[in-house]
């Protein structure tokens, strides 16, 4: 306990000492909390901080501890030494010596000496009592994940908002682009092999159609588009180029130089022409999603509403309002009538069209900025991002709170879930994508050097499970799209 140490020498103290220094540390223990109560509602109410007013009060009241175990700790070393320099002038006055004359060699000396080791032990328990507090919340790995850049698919004159992979053979990429264009990509050769150039403005997704070869696009011209596609594969030549960089090399890559330029014009099949165009919003459409079985479809825009479609006749179902502000996403449950819209109101909401009768609705406020995206699971999950640098899990039989938080230093776009292996990867304002588990650990960060990686912002992410090397794309406003093979160890994968 602290002042054991010096609790021997203090029996020599005066009665009226030992009163006058009880009195003085009382005195002198109210002023320091007083001053550290002061500031540390200073610190809560005026620093420029993005942790929650929650998290920053406990690490300020955990550090607290620290200060005062030491300064509790400092006084009792400074009596000793004052003890000591007492006990050295007394013996000096009476001539003695101490072992030869020199008192730093003796017996006081030890004792300074033992005082100074408990000084030195009783720190290293309370930081290590203290901090392990913190360091518990946050949770590491013990190997890490090899992540390999395989191909890059370039040839977009903007920036991509959004990219998906066809459910049916043949298996191909698909991005949307604010170049007004769709475009469809070979995986292995990194080809381009068709071009949509139905949209009046930016492209702001893109879908395929489970079990036919169509796409829903959605855009800023305020419609959302459904095409056919028919592709022909190339052959490919040779393997993709195995470029293995480990996922936590923290080397800064230097953006583009401004003179650089993309791949030149490239000719390939073009459709200009949409199946069936859906026109019922008033505002940029910014994402739609065919619900399960592919007859309807939701398209989200920043008109503040949510419209179910009928696909064969265009027809507007039904139209979801509720939310406060614009849009930013929308996502469909892979097996059930299930949708859920992301909001610049900090909130997003769950509807639920599994009975034809009733449309319920749930509003969720788990977020302090805008929801960038929520997508489900192939459990009972639903994940959710936001601008305010979280991530969050939710159980879809129990909404009230999130099962998981992970937090990061950057806001966050579209993300996915793979259905396999349960990660989730994000793609970040400041261009990094990182992958996590269920439960909230980290598991790696994709490479950003050595000329590998995104340049700028990254938008979106998707997995392709079905794919062994190529099971992970990005996409940016570097304007290219990468993918990724992602080797988590199986080690990683049972935490």
């Amino acid at each position: 306990m602290p002042g054991e140490s010096g609790s021997s020498s203090s029996s020599s103290r005066h009665p009226k000492q030992k009163r006058k220094s009880h009195s003085l540390s009382i005195r002198r223990s109210n002023s320091t909390e007083q001053d550290r109560a002061g500031y540390q509602r200073d610190m809560l109410d005026g620093q420029d901080s993005k942790l929650p007013i929650s998290l920053r009060s406990n690490l300020l009241d955990l550090f607290g501890q620290i200060e005062r175990e030491f300064e509790n700790l400092y006084i009792e070393n400074l009596d000793l030494r004052r003890e000591i320099d007492t006990l050295n002038d007394r013996l000096a006055g009476d001539g003695q010596t101490i072992e030869g004359g020199d008192p730093s060699k003796g017996a006081l000396k030890t004792k300074a000496s033992h005082s100074t080791s408990q000084l030195s032990q009783k720190l290293k328990t309370t930081y290590k009592a203290s901090t392990s507090k913190i360091v518990s919340s946050f949770k590491a790995t013990t190997s890490r994940a090899v992540c390999q850049l395989l191909k890059e698919y370039v040839g977009h004159r903007d920036g991509i908002w959004d990219l998906a992979i066809t459910r049916i053979p043949p298996v191909v990429l698909g991005t949307a682009s604010a170049d007004h264009s769709a475009l469809l990509w070979s995986i292995e050769t990194g080809k381009c092999l068709l071009r949509y150039a139905g949209h009046a403005g930016s492209v702001n997704s893109i879908k395929f159609h489970p079990t036919e070869q169509m796409a829903l696009t959605a855009s800023g011209d305020q419609t959302a588009h459904i095409w056919r596609y028919m592709v022909q594969l190339p052959p490919v030549s040779q393997p993709p180029a195995d470029i293995s960089v480990p996922c936590e090399d923290d080397l800064e890559l230097s953006d583009r130089e401004e003179g650089e330029t993309d791949e030149g014009p490239f000719e390939v099949p073009t459709i200009r022409v949409a199946t069936a165009t859906l026109k019922s919003h008033q505002g940029v459409v910014i994402a739609a999603d065919w619900l399960v079985g592919g007859k309807q479809v939701v398209s989200a825009s920043w008109d503040r509403s949510a419209n179910l479609h009928e696909v064969e006749t265009s027809e507007l179902v039904h139209t979801l309002t509720g939310h406060d502000q614009e849009l930013t996403h929308c996502c469909t449950h892979p097996t059930q009538r299930l949708v859920v819209t992301s909001s610049r109101d900090t909130t997003f909401r769950l509807w639920d069209f599994r009975d034809p009768s009733i449309h319920s609705v749930n509003v969720f406020q788990g977020h302090t900025d805008t929801v960038t995206s929520a997508v489900f699971t192939v459990g009972d999950n639903v994940v959710s991002g936001s601008d305010d640098r979280t991530v969050k899990v939710w159980d879809l039989k129990n909404m009230r709170s999130p099962i998981a938080t992970i937090r990061t230093d950057s806001a966050i776009n579209r993300i996915s879930v793979s259905a396999n292996q349960r990660i989730i990867a994000l793609p970040h304002d400041n261009r990094q994508v990182r992958l996590f588990d269920m439960s909230g650990a980290r598991l790696a960060r994709l490479p950003r050097s050595n000329r590998q990686g995104h340049r700028r912002m990254v938008c979106c992410s998707v997995w392709n499970e079905e794919n062994q090397s190529c099971n992970l794309f990005t996409c940016g406003f570097d304007r290219q799209a990468i993918g990724w093979n992602i080797n988590i160890p199986a080690l990683l994968q049972e935490k």
